[in-house]
């Protein structure tokens, strides 16, 4: 392994063609689409074969901070410290500039392998050796990105022509080119044109290069986030409050790396790889890396099929039954169901669009959400109260927290729960209930062996989760001290 390499996954998707399945807190990285493990396991998986866990980062926001830390639990240790928090998404060049500036801090040589969360890529030794060359051209001062070619006119995604006449190095089959042009998604009949040329290549989203290398690009061609990135980068070396990081970071214009810097480059570079790659973009494609039957279907979950053809049918607990379809998607959650045309499923981003515009809870989350201490389940909700019921693990504790807009009472179900209410520590046990006060610090703990069930009643004008104050947490999450 190389010693200044360093993965950087970008986890901050909103999760918008995958829904209902995905929600704008639980984007599709977090799914298990393929697999046991889900997408963002599969990456950290995939790059520890290139870097240790010590040296992987996670780029991501605030709001998925915490699935993606429960998530990742199995490396908690040596990602605790690796989080890079984004306090508002802007897009890849302002992502990729944070993580390179407190790149650059921790080691000046840092070498960065820039790769999404949410894209499966299958033969990861065939990975590693496209990595292992990216780093060779990296070190050279070229940023690297990966190319796929292409096995159908896909008008999705971005392409690449390299200049094949150059070499720039070669590692067995593979090797590096200078880039002669990027091309924004083309529309079909160029698409077509880019497919029977077979010299063009889908940008993978899927970088390497130095860190100051990279930043010596944005400075170039993006001087407005440079200046603003130097500014982030004081605060965080001088261990400025967060305050003041936060807001130079929203003022920050939104731009794509492949846009801001990457197609004005000259120093853009393209691997041709040879290992199997889908960014799973939405529902249609899933049938590219999904076993189908003989039918052409892919079917998930409790279904029941009659004669149906190439559809994709997904039920998350409820049976579905489908009869006769043809080129169709069907996903069932517990709380939304989406039926549309294979040929319409980019087009599920505008139905997420419209429930944004609603106000719609079902775009944000599901009813069951996941923490690291363990979970909790939406029951009822209406105005001035919302009903759950909360979950925790076994020796697994909440944050010590406290709510300005609303009260809450627990009434333990199943288990023994020790709480803490102000100054006040005691247990309750089944049957048994209490009260928290608004504006009360207060903590919810489990110290059995057995899961602990409790249901919580909120009460007030405003019953939304990021009015939490944390004043102490186990996780690794934000916290502040006692007013």
């Amino acid at each position: 392994m190389n010693p200044h390499l360093y993965a950087v996954i970008l986890a901050g998707g909103s999760g918008t063609r995958f829904w209902p399945l995905s929600r704008h807190l639980y984007p599709k990285q977090l799914l298990r689409i393929i697999g046991e493990e889900t997408l963002i396991q599969q990456t950290v998986r995939r790059v520890l074969r290139c870097a240790p866990a010590s040296r992987v980062l996670i780029s991501t926001n605030p709001a998925q901070a915490d699935s993606i830390r429960f998530q990742l639990g199995e490396w908690k240790d040596e990602l605790r410290d690796n989080f890079v928090i984004e306090p508002e998404a802007r897009n890849t060049a302002p992502a990729i500039a944070l993580a390179a500036t407190e790149l650059v801090r921790r080691d000046p040589e840092a070498i960065m392998l820039v790769l999404p969360a949410d894209h499966i890529v299958k033969d990861n030794r065939r990975f590693q050796v496209a990595v292992l060359l990216g780093t060779e051209l990296a070190a050279e001062g070229h940023l690297v990105t990966f190319g796929i070619r292409p096995v159908r006119p896909e008008t999705g995604y971005g392409y690449i022509q390299p200049n094949m006449r150059t070499r720039l190095a070669k590692r067995r089959s593979l090797t590096g080119y200078p880039v002669a042009r990027f091309v924004e998604k083309p529309d079909a009949a160029k698409a077509a044109r880019y497919l029977k040329a077979g010299n063009y290549y889908w940008n993978s989203g899927i970088f390497v290069w130095r860190a100051s290398t990279i930043l010596d690009e944005i400075a170039k061609h993006q001087p407005s986030l440079s200046r603003a990135m130097q500014k982030i980068g004081t605060f965080m070396s001088s261990g400025v409050a967060d305050g003041r990081v936060a807001g130079a970071y929203r003022r920050l214009t939104p731009v794509s790396i492949d846009q801001g810097v990457m197609e004005r480059s000259s120093r853009a570079a393209m691997i041709p790889v040879d290992f199997t790659w889908s960014d799973v973009g939405n529902w249609s494609s899933l049938e590219e890396v999904a076993p189908r039957d003989r039918s052409g279907n892919v079917i998930t979950g409790k279904v029941v099929d009659l004669d149906s053809r190439n559809s994709i049918v997904y039920a998350d607990q409820r049976l579905v039954a489908t009869v006769g379809l043809a080129d169709m998607v069907v996903v069932d959650t517990p709380d939304a169901t989406l039926v549309c045309p294979k040929a319409r499923s980019q087009d599920v981003k505008k139905v997420v669009e419209i429930l944004k515009q609603q106000g719609a809870p079902e775009r944000l989350e599901h009813r069951t959400v996941f923490r690291p201490w363990g979970s909790y389940t939406v029951l009822e909700e209406g105005p001035g109260f919302k009903v759950k019921r909360v979950t925790v693990n076994p020796g697994g504790r909440l944050s010590l927290q406290l709510h300005h807009q609303r009260s809450e009472h627990w009434v333990v179900i199943a288990g023994t729960a020790r709480v803490t209410c102000g100054r006040r520590v005691f247990d309750l046990r089944v049957g048994q209930s209490t009260g928290i006060p608004r504006k009360t610090p207060h903590r919810l703990e489990n110290p059995g062996t057995k899961p602990l069930h409790v249901i919580e009643v909120q009460n007030g004008p405003y019953l939304g989760e990021d009015d939490i104050v944390r004043f102490q947490d186990d996780y690794g999450r934000q916290v502040r001290s006692k007013e």
